[in-house]
């Protein structure tokens, strides 16, 4: 029987490849950075990802965790049985629901100039956007409609300096 071709050929060592790049990489891939930290902090390296995450309470396969009935021709319901895993580190699951329970804070914010520009317009016409569109302040050739919906994420985002604006805008003119 004939032997495979290159078994018989010597190694030879490969001086193009980057040795430290190499395990580098193996290391990232064997053991990929947690964002979570409180998955993170409770990890334990010696264990599974399986079993790290059943102690956490956490489900590593979703399909074993929560398994669905499945119908045979017989008409008998075979239910699967989920594992049943100890949780020693219940915390992590507390700690993960506190983070979700927490309202998300808008960080989202306008430019100076789009405050400047929104401002201006809201002062020369008020609510006609149509005027506000035939603008010459309008560099940027704003349909109505852009211009509304400009006007409505400054006042989403910016709620204090609108009403503070808009109030200004209401007052006599001091004389």
């Amino acid at each position: 029987m004939p032997k495979a071709k290159k078994s018989g050929k010597r190694k030879k060592f490969d001086y193009s490849r980057d040795r430290k790049k190499l395990k580098k990489q193996t290391f990232k891939k064997y053991n990929p950075r947690i964002e979570n930290t409180q998955i993170r902090n409770a990890w334990d390296d010696n264990k599974s990802t399986t079993r790290n995450l059943q102690e956490m309470g956490l489900a590593f396969d979703p399909n074993r965790t929560l398994p669905i009935a499945k119908n045979s021709l017989l008409g008998e319901d075979k239910v699967t049985k989920a594992p049943v895993g100890i949780v020693t580190k219940p915390y992590v699951v507390n700690q993960l629901q506190e983070e979700a329970d927490r309202p998300e804070k808008d960080s989202k914010t306008l430019s100076s100039d789009l405050m400047e520009y929104v401002q201006y317009m809201m002062r020369e016409h008020g609510d006609d956007f149509k005027a506000m569109a035939r603008d010459e302040k309008n560099y940027y050739q704003d349909t109505p409609k852009q211009i509304k919906r400009k006007i409505i994420e400054y006042q989403r985002c910016h709620k204090e300096h609108y009403d503070a604006f808009v109030q200004a805008l209401a007052a006599p003119p001091v004389q």
